[in-house]
């Protein structure tokens, strides 16, 4: 069995729409760190000369969101209220994880540049290879996003799903929907300015807000998709179990049987 990385790091060092911070405590100083928690905690004195080199363990300490680097997007993302179930949405803690071990199928969708693409650009796909998503399959979308990830580019220039793909997919039985991108959707800006030319609302995050109706996961920020094949593997994304969180960070991998 051969594993495949399609995570993308978290690195403060690159460029991201909410900056990350990175503090490492070297070895010395989490020693100095861990006897001031004694005094501070416990009343215990305790010298760390009697350490080697007097050192103890590093620590890092990171600020970011729960959407840095390759994460899983819970429905309580998508909105406070839904029209299945009991109306409230799930939390990441509560996703099954029998949904993020799953066969894979990547869709390519390069080329195509900064927008929404329908559900007929998916179905092409479809035919191309000689597959059509079977229930709880995870669709992997290769938009090529990735060769820029850490660049401002990579937030605003890439292909996002309109709401009749994302449907499409929903229909097939799909409960996870991936992609290399920063969002399923199309960028911020290029939504906003449909909008404001239009004044559709169904261009407003139609893939995310197919979320409040649908339940399902959406996995971003995927690396490494060129060495998929188009279909059997498996993809295996497990989401941090933050309590309460509308996403979670996973180090997603495929599994191929080689």
């Amino acid at each position: 069995m051969r594993i495949i990385d399609l995570s993308s790091p978290i690195d403060a060092t690159a460029y991201e729409a909410d900056p990350v911070t990175h503090e490492v405590l070297t070895a010395a100083q989490g020693a100095e760190h861990m006897a001031e928690q004694l005094k501070a905690r416990l009343g215990i004195d305790f010298d760390v000369s009697v350490l080697r080199d007097s050192e103890f363990l590093t620590l890092d300490r990171i600020s970011l969101t729960s959407h840095t680097g390759t994460h899983v997007d819970a429905p309580s993302h998508y909105g406070s209220k839904t029209t299945y179930g009991n109306g409230i949405p799930r939390h990441i803690d509560e996703m099954p994880l029998e949904w993020f071990h799953n066969p894979g199928v990547k869709l390519d969708v390069r080329g195509h540049g900064t927008g929404a693409i329908g559900p007929e650009v998916l179905e092409k796909e479809f035919a191309r290879i000689g597959y059509t998503p079977k229930p709880m399959d995870i669709v992997v979308l290769d938009t090529g996003a990735a060769e820029h990830a850490g660049t401002q580019t990579y937030f605003t220039d890439y292909t996002g799903l309109d709401g009749p793909a994302t449907n499409l997919l929903l229909d097939l039985g799909v409960k996870v929907i991936a992609t290399d991108a920063f969002s399923l959707d199309a960028p911020f800006p290029d939504i906003v300015k449909r909008y404001l030319a239009s004044g559709d609302e169904s261009v407003l995050w139609p893939a995310h807000f197919a979320g409040r109706d649908r339940e399902y996961c959406q996995i971003e920020r995927l690396a490494n998709l060129d060495a998929l094949p188009d279909f059997g593997f498996t993809v295996v994304a497990f989401p941090v179990k933050i309590k309460g969180a509308g996403a979670g960070w996973t180090r997603a991998v495929a599994l191929l049987d080689d």
